[in-house]
């Protein structure tokens, strides 16, 4: 399993950032572009997707590999 994808707001500008790394792995100036990107890399990982607020409060979490809580149903 691969590291967590955040989505982080920095300088009117949002970026895609592995859990525990200190540079950004992509730059770009919206985010729902960084969520597109970010998801595609927590899936190759199979890692999990957090995304920020822009005051930087976690907004959501999306699991993109083997989830060990899935949802019941």
């Amino acid at each position: 399993m691969g590291k967590n994808q955040h989505v982080l707001p920095r300088e009117n500008k949002w970026i895609i950032k592995g859990a525990g790394n200190f540079r950004a792995t992509r730059i770009v100036s919206t985010q729902k572009q960084a969520i597109e990107i970010a998801r595609e890399i927590a899936k190759n990982q199979q890692s999990e997707l957090v995304i920020h607020r822009p005051n930087g409060q976690i907004r959501d979490k999306d699991s993109q590999g083997n989830d060990p809580y899935p949802p019941k149903r």
